[in-house]
């Protein structure tokens, strides 16, 4: 009778951490939802705005037109790094710690490239004096763009506390679940990279 308990318990245990993770992941997406609806606010401001450049002020492709191939090299680095985080989801199927801190670390490398090549970037625009006060257009530029990298550094501190956490307590449920909400995460801001790219750096050059 004790033994039917303790199978009768661990199954609702198993059942109820079930329910958890599936709620925790609904949720994620509810927030997921709500980012979209930002990005896609600031898209639309870009729109209206990239056409407000004041004479003598640079346009899309002014700026970016020499420095094309360098956003493409940017842009590559960071899908490469939503292939190596699924190489970290598939470790963790196999239950491979190993495997998922090194390809969380892969992971974490291309993104941080990703973050280093965006601040050159602005940098390089600042000091050529076209910041984001220079006009409308590059207002909306460096808030669109600058808003994907602040999500982009967040999932990357994120990534380094869950392979702190993993290393320490291994793929327990509550990690696996976090690493299931940050897959989400970072192939999403993968998915608005492709729409920036393309809007802001290719159609700024090819219009």
């Amino acid at each position: 009778m004790a033994e039917v308990l303790h199978h009768d318990n661990h199954g609702h245990d198993d059942h109820h951490e079930h329910d958890d993770t599936d709620l925790t992941v609904f949720g994620f997406w509810t927030y997921l939802m709500s980012d979209l609806i930002l990005f896609g606010t600031l898209f639309i401001a870009f729109a209206v705005l990239s056409t407000h450049i004041p004479p003598g002020t640079p346009s899309a492709k002014d700026l970016f037109g020499d420095s094309l191939g360098f956003v493409l090299t940017e842009t590559m680095a960071l899908l490469i790094s939503s292939v190596t985080f699924g190489f970290a989801v598939l470790a963790r199927y196999r239950n491979d710690v190993g495997g998922v801190l090194k390809w969380l670390m892969i992971t974490f490398f291309f993104g941080a490239a990703f973050i280093g090549m965006e601040l050159y970037e602005f940098n390089h625009l600042v000091h050529a004096g076209h910041g984001p006060s220079t006009s409308a257009f590059l207002s909306a530029f460096f808030t669109l763009v600058g808003t994907h990298g602040i999500h982009v550094t967040s999932g990357l501190v994120w990534m380094l506390v869950l392979m702190y956490q993993i290393k320490k307590n291994g793929l327990t449920l509550p990690n696996t679940r976090r690493l299931a909400c940050l897959s989400l995460f970072w192939h999403f801001l993968d998915i608005v990279w492709i729409c920036v790219f393309s809007l802001v750096y290719l159609g700024g050059v090819l219009a």
